[in-house]
């Protein structure tokens, strides 16, 4: 988990030499007043194989 505050912007959004996925959702304590989340929840997979 990330706070919002600390996103990994050049992680998730860099370019990859290899076939992956990148998975960005809200997580942490929600605040009703300010109606959103304090962290990201930042998922990386990475391809380890495939059916031909």
């Amino acid at each position: 988990m990330r706070p919002k505050d600390r996103f990994p912007t050049v992680e998730v959004y860099r370019n990859l030499d290899h076939a992956g996925l990148r998975l960005v959702t809200c997580g942490g304590k929600y605040s009703k007043a300010d109606s959103h989340y304090a962290d990201n929840v930042v998922v990386y997979a990475t391809l380890t194989g495939n059916h031909t």
